[in-house]
């Protein structure tokens, strides 16, 4: 028996000594320990003495009982279960591929869900409306820019203040900040390879950073604000934008300025006649393309003494130009609410944009679907468009609850993530807000007005193989992404609470009726 008792004595005898240790230094240790104490030990009355430090996890209410700590759970986007269904569909059924396939309108099917390189027949599929998250910074200051790391992990963030924030890829929790300048942040920029970071300030200073955000070096080629910086195909240079009126190409290695660009009929020095609001190198070959506040566009080729074209296809300042991933087309925003598609090779305006009530200041395409690409706008809003389709927006962003725009000021970037089934929105409201794709089924609060909120269900497509799209899942380790087979507002069916018409199939279309109650649901100004 003295074997059986001396080891549950000597057990009873450390858990008293380690709760007298907890109970002595719980006020030095801190609310969370208090809380621990509270809670474990029962004595928590005897804890919250006058002088008891304020915070997370008091364990005494005002009432004198015990305060628990509220727990919930924090949605997470995590795209490794998708990801994996869509690669052992591939290797153990590829005749499914080229099979039509539409998802059921129902919250079971999310588990069938892929990512958007398993719906590369339907682009409308990766569009995210659904908002996740948003994201506060402690020191309140406008988000000026953002870029996700290369392996899509965490997202950085370029504050006015001249910070780095890092926000997690996965629950869009706070990670770290680090202040990066001293002078308010403008641009962010990776290498091709992911190997560099570079980002430019309002004094004209570009900093060089590795992927652990260790600070190498630092030059100063403008005299203003640098607002754009774009690495050429091969990394060895890189071009920057400024609000000297400036293009300059700068040898990444050395630092140095390789050559600025002289506009033709310009004062020596000048680019453009105003601020160069921003610069892209051509996916793959030695062009530029830069917007100016003078309301013109230019193409550069680096080696050349002039511009090799200037077009003006806005009636205002234009304050975005991106590379079409194929590099055939050029897409431009203006301050005259309107986006343009050119055409490169014919040169000649492809198709022209209008669903902004204000000036367009973000422009992103997607990088799985070439002909997908988000907006953002002073006005707050987001949209998303598809190039075979520029008469609407396929769908729009909107913010929590009742709001009927993503942010309440303006918006200076959208990003998506290198998988395309996340979209990270950054604003002059300090918020960084995180969406992703609905899941089939799931209702939609799309507001009319201020006090009238009707619910949308998710539309569906039917050609193709449709798989039902969405990310978000409550609780770690829980969210899927991916999915074939929605098609934003038109497609193979509609689903959904508001109207409660259903139509298609594979192949089909939206009945007479399914689109009288599609067009009684829609918002204003869509």
């Amino acid at each position: 028996s003295a074997r059986c008792t001396a080891p549950g004595r000597a057990r009873r005898a450390r858990q008293k000594k380690r709760w007298r240790y907890l109970l002595r230094h719980a006020r030095s240790i801190g609310a969370r320990c208090s809380w621990l104490v509270a809670r474990r030990s029962g004595r928590a009355r005897a804890m919250a003495a006058p002088g008891f430090p304020p915070g997370f996890g008091a364990p005494v209410s005002g009432t004198g009982k015990i305060a628990y700590p509220k727990h919930f759970c924090r949605k997470t986007v995590d795209y490794s279960a998708c990801t994996v269904r869509m690669l052992k569909e591939r290797t153990l059924c590829p005749e499914r591929e080229a099979s039509p396939y539409t998802l059921d309108a129902s919250p079971d099917a999310a588990v069938e869900m892929l990512p958007p390189n398993g719906t590369l027949s339907n682009a409308a599929a990766s569009a995210c409306t659904r908002f996740v998250h948003s994201a506060l910074n402690k020191d309140r200051s406008s988000v000026n820019a953002g870029c996700w790391m290369p392996d899509g992990r965490r997202l950085i963030t370029a504050s006015y203040n001249g910070m780095f924030t890092l926000w997690s890829g996965f629950s869009f929790n706070f990670e770290a900040t680090q202040q990066a300048h001293d002078e308010p942040l403008f641009s962010l920029c990776w290498s091709r390879g992911g190997e560099w970071l570079l980002s430019g300030d309002g004094a004209g200073t570009v900093k060089y950073w590795q992927t652990t955000l260790n600070n190498v070096k630092e030059v100063s080629p403008h005299a203003g604000a640098v607002r754009a910086i774009s690495f050429c195909p091969t990394d060895t240079y890189f071009a920057t934008g400024s609000d000297d009126g400036t293009v300059k190409v700068l040898d990444f290695e050395r630092g140095t300025t390789v050559r600025l660009m002289p506009g033709a009929g310009l004062e020596a020095g000048k680019s453009h006649r105003w601020d160069v609001k921003h610069v892209e190198w051509h996916p793959d070959k030695a062009m530029l393309a830069s917007a100016s506040k003078d309301g013109s566009s230019k193409l550069w080729d680096p080696r050349a003494p002039r511009e090799a074209a200037t077009l003006h296809q806005h009636k205002g300042p234009v304050t975005q130009v991106r590379w079409h991933p194929a590099g055939r087309y050029l897409l431009s925003g203006s301050k005259d609410q309107l986006i343009k598609l050119f055409d490169v090779r014919a040169m000649r305006e492809a198709a022209a944009f209008k669903g902004h009530k204000r000036e367009v200041s973000a422009l992103s395409w997607h990088p799985v679907h070439a002909e997908l690409f988000a907006s953002g706008c002073h006005g707050g809003a987001v949209h998303f468009w598809s190039t075979t389709r520029p008469e609407e927006p396929l769908s729009s962003c909107h913010g929590h609850g009742h709001a009927s725009n993503a942010h309440d000021s303006a918006v200076w970037g959208v990003e998506w993530h290198p998988l395309g089934h996340l979209l990270a929105s950054f604003s002059q409201d300090m918020h960084t807000k995180f969406w992703s794709r609905a899941r089939p089924g799931e209702p939609r609060t799309a507001p009319r007005d201020e006090e009238e909120a009707t619910e949308v269900g998710a539309p569906f497509g039917g050609g193709g193989r449709g798989r039902g799209d969405g990310d978000v899942g409550k609780g770690g380790g829980k969210g899927f992404a991916g999915g074939k087979g929605f098609a934003a507002g038109r497609g193979g069916g509609f689903g959904g609470r508001g109207g409660g018409a259903a139509a298609g199939g594979a192949g089909g279309g939206l009945n007479a009726a399914a689109l009288a109650a599609l067009a009684a649901m829609r918002p204003e100004g869509q």
